[in-house]
């Protein structure tokens, strides 16, 4: 009996660190960059400081939230922060002269569904490469915002109700925070708990073996260029009220952040598979590394190599993680 037993416990398998690590090491590595960042420049903890970061943080994750299922299905969308910085122009064009707020908003957020619909059609509809339809309605979308503003920013004197729901604090957290928090664990239950999150993987690992059992393949990914468009422009909107201003190029900064988010938080719990926690840690992640490196006095061409250089490591790791999820299918 004791021979037995021994014989079963030697054939259980080990325990994995290589996977561990891998699933985990984000959170771990957000974790050292805040304890790094709070020892060095005690301010980084102060509460002024911490409340700008959730701010910006949850501004971003709203952004990128539709570009990570987009992603997880196999697709690829890189207009999204042309046509959050297009609702940022709408609306400080609109606000700045004389019309409300509301009917700027609305004008922004109209912007991102034409977007959303165009690029939803031209990949679902017309099966366009993906890549090659979002530069082509991003560079419109950016020229677009560009001509708005005549190519300068636009100022303004007041960021009406959006700014007030911007500004809007529960102690030291932003209501804005609450929001995004409740909107991702929304997501994670879709993701996670329904059919679609299921349909969603399915489709980058073989796509005409879900379209064949019945799936509406197409129909998702139209929807999710949609929610991807509405997203960045609720983002822009956002935006316009955080600084005051119009700001046509403001896209690209998030271009490199949201694919670093994504890419890299699809080493997070899933294995390879973008998700919206690693997504969200990812955010966390970089706003953290910002507003460090700022009050360390980095130089910005420092801190657009550490983002270089985590790009890099999201993008290395997601296509070796599916390359060995292959292998075992």
């Amino acid at each position: 009996m004791t021979a037995l037993s021994e014989n079963i416990r030697s054939q259980r398998p080990g325990f994995d660190y290589q996977t561990f690590f891998v699933r985990y090491g984000l959170f771990f590595l957000l974790a050292i960059t805040f304890i790094a960042f709070a020892w060095l420049r005690p301010t980084f903890v102060s509460a002024g400081n911490i409340n700008d970061m959730l701010r910006s943080a949850s501004i971003a994750a709203i952004m990128f939230l539709a570009l990570t299922w987009i992603i997880a299905a196999g697709e690829i969308d890189v207009s999204f922060m042309s046509v959050a910085a297009l609702a940022n122009m709408i609306v400080a064009g609109l606000a700045s002269h004389g019309y409300g707020w509301p009917v700027a908003s609305l004008a922004g957020l109209a912007a991102g569904i034409v977007f959303g619909v165009i690029n939803g059609g031209l990949v679902a509809i017309f099966r366009l490469p993906a890549l090659v339809s979002t530069i082509a309605t991003g560079g419109l979308a950016g020229s677009i915002a560009a001509a708005i503003g005549l190519g300068t920013s636009i100022s303004l004197s007041s960021t009406g109700f959006v700014g007030a729901l911007l500004h809007a604090n529960i102690g030291i957290v932003p209501v804005l925070t609450i929001i995004v928090i409740l909107l991702y664990a929304l997501a994670y239950y879709l993701q996670e708990h329904l059919t679609f999150g299921h349909y969603l993987y399915a489709m980058e690992q073989n796509r005409a073996a879900v379209s064949e059992a019945g799936i509406p393949v197409n129909r998702i990914l139209f929807l999710l260029y949609i929610l991807s468009g509405v997203l960045s422009s609720i983002a822009g909107i956002l935006l316009t009220a955080d600084l005051s201003s119009g700001q046509p190029y403001i896209g690209s900064s998030y271009f490199i952040d949201g694919l670093t988010a994504v890419l890299l938080g699809g080493m997070a719990l899933k294995f390879g598979k973008p998700n919206v926690i690693g997504t969200i840690a990812g955010v966390a992640l970089l706003a953290s590394l910002l507003s460090g490196a700022a009050l360390l006095g980095w130089t910005d061409s420092q801190r657009q190599i550490v983002r270089g250089a985590l790009l890099l490591d999201g993008v290395a790791i997601v296509v070796w993680a599916r390359r060995k999820n292959r292998a075992h299918i």
